[in-house]
Parts: structure tokens; sequence; C-alpha cells
């Protein structure tokens, strides 16, 4: 009897292993990973720091999160290989287009690869001091805005904000800075009147904080002109009724402009196994960093925008199949992406083969890429820069 019970305890226990669905393997990461982000205190950088202790608390992966001043310092260490992803801004759209300081000799287009962004109900927005008395973006006139050397993404993002209310930056009084940090300081310093921000950094936090106050210009939905010059010159923007930040809330929700950020991404030629782990280990332990700073809660999976404009890299795409959340409209969209990069580098081979000094280089990559687009029948995003 004895015997025979045992034989049966047996029997289902290997039932039970067999019925039991498989748990998923932990995620293969390497023990040490090194990340970019914007200035110590932005929004980028206190999301990458709460994601690395999400790590090393969950996998025991030491992750350094190294802060850059500005697009070109943060996308350098990834071009040559010494970073494994950034978390960066619509800096690195500009780096895919070959845009601005990413058109010089040294740069080109970056064929780039996106893992996970961003989308929450934040501002990614023009802010302005309050004793300015600035209150739409038409209030500007006059005013001193901040120009950050090196960063292309900020300055492009404000010359499209200011467009909104149909004026230039010779409608304003430019103040140049170093780093994107400096340029937030200085508004509470009162050296300059408004520049561009996540409403989850904090500076823009220390800004609401300071005697100067926080405002943000609105940006009204409503105004179908004004989102139509906005978008001409930065496609990535679209209106939100912003409810996540400083000077914002559910209760009080400030019309103004977004876009995913941060753009967790790497470079197309990275292997697609080391990805998918990084994706799976982020989709993962969310539940330990969504609320550990503010906006982290937009890396969740069903948060994703997979038709922005750039494309999603291969070892993410392969756990968005697994998760059920890739369709094949997304496969296409992000195929066509990938082929705008295709042709934009092509593009700039043919420019580069001519050996030309910085200056008449810089001529011929803006007319060589509007004309590979144009022909490609591809947008033509900025054709004079």
């Amino acid at each position: 009897m004895k015997i025979r019970l045992a034989a049966i305890c047996a029997a289902l226990a290997a039932a039970s292993l067999v019925a039991r669905p498989a748990l998923a393997a932990d995620p293969k990461l390497p023990e040490t990973m090194a990340w970019s982000a914007y200035d110590v205190g932005s929004g980028g950088y206190n999301q990458a720091v709460a994601i690395g202790a999400a790590f090393k608390n969950k996998y025991g992966v030491n992750l350094r999160v190294m802060p850059g001043k500005n697009d070109v310092s943060r996308l350098l260490p990834l071009k040559t290989g010494r970073l494994d992803i950034v978390m960066n801004g619509v800096g690195s759209y500009m780096a895919q287009e070959g845009l601005y300081e990413f058109g010089a000799k040294e740069w080109g287009p970056l064929q780039l690869r996106v893992l996970l962004t961003g989308v929450s109900p934040q501002g990614l927005a023009m802010i302005a001091a309050a004793d300015t008395g600035v209150k739409t973006v038409a209030d500007l006139k006059g005013k001193r805005v901040a120009w950050v050397i090196g960063s292309p993404a900020l300055n492009q993002n404000v010359t499209a904000i200011l467009a909104f209310a149909g004026l230039t930056w010779n409608d304003v009084q430019k103040v140049e800075f170093g780093g994107y940090g400096a340029s937030l300081d200085a508004i509470v310093n009162n050296q300059v009147d408004a520049g561009f921000a996540g409403s989850v950094a904090g500076k823009t936090y220390a800004l609401e904080q300071s005697p100067r106050g926080l405002v943000y210009p609105t940006l009204p939905a409503s105004d179908a002109e004004g989102w139509a010059r906005v978008r001409a010159i930065a496609p990535f923007f679209s209106p939100v009724q912003g409810t996540v930040g400083a000077g914002m809330s559910k209760d009080k929700p400030v019309e103004t402009s977004t876009y995913p950020y941060p753009i967790v991404h790497t470079m197309a030629d990275r292997k697609a196994d080391d990805v998918h782990a990084v994706v799976q280990a982020m989709d993962e332990a969310y539940s330990m960093y969504k609320d550990a700073a503010p906006g982290a809660d937009g890396l969740a999976l069903d948060r994703q925008n997979f038709e922005w404009v750039i494309p999603y890299h291969e070892g993410a795409v392969r756990y968005f199949k697994e998760k059920g959340v890739w369709t094949d409209a997304h496969q296409k969209h992000n195929d066509a992406l990938i082929k705008r990069q295709e042709v934009l580098a092509a593009a700039w081979k043919s420019v580069v083969s001519q050996n030309l000094d910085e200056k008449a280089h810089m001529v011929a990559w803006q007319k060589a890429r509007a004309s590979a687009l144009r022909a490609a029948g591809m947008i033509v995003v900025l054709e004079d820069w």
C-alpha cells in the first residue's frame, strides 16, 4: 500500500510539473552596463537612475548613468561603442536625419534603433519665469530665450514652438549657454526669461519654487494653424493636456506640447539578443521603477507609440511579438523608417566621397539629403537649416 501510494504521489507530482507553465528565464544581462542621459536632475537622468536601482535589485546588474550636457556629448560615446544605451530627447531624431551638428563631416546620419520610449502626460515645452508676465507663445516676443550650444534638438524645439505664434529667433533675445542644465538655472537666476524643458525635470520644479515662479506659454490644440507651423519644423511634437510635472496636475492641466521622452535607444548594429534582454528586463522590472521618478510610468509596454519617427530595434521587436503587441501595421511602418535611414546613408556616402571642405560639405549635404528623400517619395523635414 505504501509503495502504491508513493507511486501515485510521484505520478501526480509529475503531472503537475507538466501542466505548470514554464517560467520565463531571467534576461541575460551583462554585470555592468553604461548608459547616458541628460544632466543630473533632468527627467531622463532620474528615470535612468531609477531603472538602474531596479536592475541592481532584481538582476544584480550595475548600471552606470553618465550625464551629458548636450546631444553631441551623449551620442558620441554611443557612436564609438563606449556606451550601451542612451536615454535622450529628440536630438536623436536630428542625429538620425543628419541635421545641424550631425551634418558635419565627422558625424553623418546615424542608424539608431529604439528600445522603449516614455509616453506620459508630461509637458516637453517652453517654460518661462512667471514674473515676465508671459502667458502665451506670442508673449515671448522680445524676451530673453536660452540657446544651448551643441543641442540642436533643444534649439529646434524652441524654433518650432516660437513658430506656433509666427515668431522666429529674430523676435527674441537669444542667450547662449553651454549646457541644458545651465540654461535652466539661468531662468531661476534671472539671466534669461525662457527655455525648453520637460515638466518633470528637477530644474523645472526649481523654477516653480523660486521667487520668479513658473509658467508654460500655452499651445492650445484648437489652434490648427499654429500646430501646422509647429509640425512643419518638428513633426515629432503633439499637443497635450499636461498633468504630470511642475506647475500642472489632473486638477490644473496645461495646454502645451509633448513628444515621447525619454527615448531609450542604441545603434542598429547592436546584437538583437542583447537588446531583447534589456527590453525584457525593463518590462519585467517596470513595477520597481515606475513610481521612483516622475514620468517613468510612461515606459510601460502598453504606452508605446510603435509608429513614431525612429525605428525600433529588431531585438525589441522580437520581444514585442512575444508579448503580442506588435502588428503587421507596426512592422510596415518600422520597415519604412529603416528604409528612410538607408536612403539618408546612401546620400551621405555620395557627399563624403567628394572630400569637400567643411563649409562646402554642409551645403552639398543639405542639397543631397533633400534630393534623395524627395526622390524616394519621403517627407523632407528642414530642407534649409
